[in-house]
């Protein structure tokens, strides 16, 4: 019988560009763990976008699964499903565990190989939802939970020069948008064709500032009449 693991390591190719450096990416998780260290917390598994994104540089597209972020005094480790091969190694900074889809809750058990269990457990009370907080209690055992959400928050508050200089710089971008959507703007014009005049100045324009940038989602919103309520 064809062996079907509860999780693997998908190493796929070379590391990508982030949208920050190296040390800037250490100098938050320095910061989380002093936060961990504070509370008495071994291992943080953070599962939002925002927070993911912050700590690993790794933005996921859920996909009817979840997501986790498991930081530990020596680890930095992403959580992602197989759907998304070896991308989400490819596009974090630390290391990353896949969960296969193959038996339920993989996702817990993944997590639990980098936590082990009976440790204190911070985790994100805004984020996760009453199911998962079961789960988590269930797979992790923990001695006790501590939610570091408004931590996290209050460490996102406090932009870096690195984070200041890539805000401006999307400033920049959209300032683009805007002057190309006035000039598009004529009677008759619908507002999709408005939109989409806005929307590729901009990736045209992200594309020459950040060539080794990676596309998620972008648009435009664009309403008239009605639509502006």
């Amino acid at each position: 019988m064809t062996m079907r693991p509860d999780m693997y390591q998908f190493h796929n190719g070379e590391k990508a560009c982030l949208p920050f450096s190296d040390t800037e990416y250490e100098a938050r998780l320095s910061l989380l763990r002093a936060t961990m260290r504070q509370v008495g917390c071994t291992a943080a598994v953070l599962t939002s976008m925002h927070n993911i994104a912050y700590y690993a540089g790794f933005l996921y597209c859920a996909f009817g699964r979840p997501y986790a972020l498991v930081v530990t005094a020596e680890q930095s480790v992403t959580i992602s499903a197989g759907i998304d091969a070896g991308q989400p190694w490819r596009r974090c900074y630390g290391d990353n565990l896949t969960y296969s889809d193959w038996k339920r809750d993989n996702f817990w058990r993944a997590i639990h190989h980098v936590t082990g269990a009976g440790q204190v457990i911070g985790y994100e009370a805004d984020h996760l939802v009453v199911v998962q907080r079961a789960k988590l209690e269930a797979f992790l055992k923990p001695e006790r939970t501590v939610d570091l959400a408004p931590a996290t928050m209050g460490q996102r508050l406090h932009k870096s020069a690195a984070e200041i200089a890539l805000i401006r710089q999307g400033a920049q971008v959209a300032d683009i948008g805007g002057y190309a959507i006035r000039d598009a703007i004529r009677e008759g014009a619908r507002e999709m064709e408005v939109a989409m005049i806005g929307r590729n100045a901009m990736e045209t324009e992200i594309a020459r500032r950040f060539p080794m940038a990676e596309y998620r989602d972008t648009w435009v919103w664009f309403q008239s009449g009605l639509n502006t309520d």
